[in-house]
């Protein structure tokens, strides 16, 4: 809860000090005397968007510092992990604004944007007034206070988990349906290319296997002649020939030549079995030479078919083969793809019975809490002197969303009979501030540690209806802190603790004070609050009857 707030060269208020205590807190004072300027230096302190010129008249810099006691479970102590300041039983705000207008503020003495702020006013302060556009007026917030009445955080968790599936769900449906339709738009040209590879069944390497053999075959053609001929001069009527029958004439003489023959024998029979060797060489080669004429145009219209089918699909001739198969994964996907179509849209169906399920359960719940709350409610506004009245949370069909099927709005009849409407367009300015406050005793319930500040919620009513307000105020400072700015002496009877606000001129220069009143300065305040500026006797007899009551 709020500890204290130290106000340095804002508006009117050149240095001001407020200790503020838990239960009910009322500020006082003449109107225009500065108790909204107090109200405006705490929404700035929390970054609350508000007026510009908040700077004093000639000073360079204002400065607003708040600090708050934190539970071991207060819900600002995840605000401050989450944002990576420092978490501790006390919390200290501050805030500089520059006389050009520059904002620069801190947490724990760490440097924090204007958004930590306000995230972190969201758990420490709740401001409600006539004119509160925050809170139970702003239709928009209606549902998420009636779950919070109603406890629904796991209802509304499970329907938001739902909400999320389904969009997952739909999300994968129309991906695949999309792919689907994709692929399908493609699909002749798929099943026409692979019947084409499929046909060719060309592997990898092979391009170059074929490029080399139609390279030698063109060459053979060039060469054989001259080989054939070559091998006819050395063959068996050629140079073979000859040398066996000069072999054959020298062999008949050789004795008769007394050995001089000997060594041009034996020179013979090596040449002999050279000769022989290259014969079979040649022989071996012109083998080699030999092909069908058709081969070289077999080899050559299948080269020109595969570079032709690269060339066609932009792939080097190689990975033809690996192109075939990513095309064939594509068919096989188009023709899985409708079967995962159909899964698809069986999940979607039943993650849509399962959000159906969760916001239906979330819409009962509401209900249920609705008629709770419309009693509760109820039963507040007749101590506030609206029995007749009615209070009636409306529940009507929504788009559906991560938060369920429902449209929440307060509204109320001031009169039996009369038509219902939103809070602040039926009820008059003290009809409304009795609402709100009998709203809001309800919505605090069971709940500590909270600070609530009421702006003049109690305008526009007087006499017992002002003490019931104040007593339902009291009532709901019990269980944690209330701020009350207020003109009622019968609310300001029933403050634990109470300040007068005060405007000065000195100097030429206004400046705004706020001074905490001990119990005899409380009844003079009162009695002023009874009878203007003269204080009688019979007001101060009055203001401690009232504190007395």
């Amino acid at each position: 809860m709020l500890r204290g707030l130290d106000i340095t060269d804002m508006l009117i208020i050149d240095r001001l000090e407020l200790r503020v205590q838990p239960g009910l807190n009322v500020l006082t004072g003449e109107t225009g005397a500065g108790k909204s300027i107090l109200l405006d230096a705490l929404g700035f302190v929390l970054g609350w968007r508000g007026r510009a010129d908040l700077v004093r008249q000639g000073a360079e810099q204002g400065e607003v510092t708040a600090w708050f006691d934190l539970t071991a479970d207060h819900p600002a102590r995840a605000v401050l992990q989450e944002a990576g300041l420092p978490v501790e039983d006390e919390l200290i705000l501050r805030r500089i604004n520059t006389a050009d207008g520059r904002k620069t503020a801190w947490v724990n003495d760490r440097r924090c944007s204007g958004e930590v702020l306000r995230q972190l006013s969201d758990t420490l302060v709740e401001l409600h007034g006539q004119h509160d556009d925050r809170g139970l007026l702003n239709p928009r917030g209606h549902r998420a206070i009636l779950d919070a009445f109603g406890d629904l955080d796991d209802l509304r968790a499970a329907c938001r988990a739902a909400w999320s599936a389904k969009a997952q769900a739909a999300k994968a449906l129309k991906a695949a349906e999309a792919a689907v339709t994709a692929i399908r738009e493609e699909e002749d040209y798929l099943r026409h290319a692979v019947a084409e590879l499929d046909a060719l069944a060309p592997e990898p390497g092979e391009e170059a296997t074929l490029d080399a053999r139609r390279r030698t075959m063109q060459g053979a053609e060039k060469i054989r002649s001259d080989v054939v001929r070559a091998h006819e001069i050395l063959g068996h009527q050629g140079a073979e020939a000859a040398l066996g029958e000069a072999l054959r004439w020298l062999d008949g003489v050789a004795e008769q030549a007394d050995g001089a023959l000997e060594a041009p024998m034996a020179a013979l029979s090596r040449a002999m079995v050279e000769l022989d060797e290259a014969t079979s060489g040649i022989a071996t080669a012109l083998d080699s030479l030999s092909f069908n004429p058709t081969d070289l145009e077999d080899t050559e219209e299948r080269l020109f078919a595969i570079r032709a089918l690269a060339r066609k699909h932009d792939v080097l001739a190689d990975d033809l083969a690996g192109f075939a198969e990513t095309l064939r994964s594509k068919l096989a996907a188009l023709d899985a793809g409708d079967a995962d179509v159909a899964a698809l849209a069986v999940a979607l169906r039943s993650a849509e019975t399962t959000y159906e399920t969760a916001a239906a359960n979330l819409s009962a719940a509401r209900h249920a809490a609705a008629k709770a709350l419309d009693a509760a409610v109820g039963t507040e506004l007749a101590p506030l002197k609206m029995e007749r009245a009615v209070f009636e949370t409306q529940i009507t069909d929504d788009t559906p969303g991560p938060e369920g099927v429902d449209n929440v709005a307060f509204t109320v009849a001031t009169n039996p009979g009369a038509p219902a409407g939103p809070l602040n367009k039926i009820a008059s300015g003290g009809e409304l501030s009795r609402f709100l406050l009998a709203l809001k005793v309800c919505l605090t319930r069971g709940q500590s540690g909270l600070t609530m500040i009421f702006d003049e919620i109690d305008r526009g009513v007087g006499g017992a209806t002002a003490d019931a307000v104040g007593r339902r105020l009291a009532a709901l400072a019990s269980e944690g802190q209330v701020l009350v700015v207020t003109h009622s002496p019968q609310v300001a009877a029933l403050g634990a603790h109470h300040w007068r606000v005060e405007k000065r001129v000195a100097g030429g220069m206004t400046t705004s004070t706020v001074t905490p009143l001990p119990s005899p300065d409380r009844v003079d305040e009162i009695a002023r609050m009874l009878s203007g500026d003269t204080i009688t006797e019979e007001a101060r007899g009055a203001a401690r009857a009232l504190l007395a009551g």
